[in-house]
């Protein structure tokens, strides 16, 4: 399994607006140069995380983004559903998803139970986490 850009970079831009929010918050540029993601590509992560509610604009459009909730309150599982609408592994676990296979599958239970370790992995670790994470490497 492997998450997207838009996933990973959505995890590394909310963290910088952590890491680094002031009065005026944290600025697109300086949350690019930082990461190392190009500001283009960037606007699409921001629009996907302001869309979800995790971020908003401190001052109107030329200002930085802040949190909208505490670290401690936002969860991986909020910065995945930003650009997912679910965790979902493989299709034939996907509750829209017909598999003709499905009652004698042997296999099906296997990738469900996978999928929801992942699934409560990303909703135990929260923002605050990371920030902790983060703050330890650096010495």
């Amino acid at each position: 399994m492997k998450f997207n850009t838009r996933i990973r970079y959505g995890i590394r831009a909310i963290l910088e607006i952590a890491l680094n929010e002031t009065d005026t918050g944290v600025f697109q540029k300086d949350i690019a140069d930082h990461q190392q993601i190009s500001v283009k590509y960037l606007d699409t992560i921001i629009s996907s995380l302001k869309t979800a509610g995790l971020i908003i604009n401190k001052r109107g459009r030329k200002s930085g983004y802040v949190l909208t909730r505490k670290p401690e309150e936002i969860k991986m599982l909020d910065v995945y559903s930003a650009f997912e609408p679910g965790v979902v592994i493989v299709d034939c676990i996907d509750r829209n998803y017909i598999c003709k296979l499905s009652k004698q599958c042997g296999v099906r239970e296997f990738w469900s139970g996978l999928n929801d370790v992942i699934e409560n992995y990303l909703e135990s670790y929260t923002l605050e986490d990371l920030i902790k994470e983060h703050r330890s490497k650096r010495v």
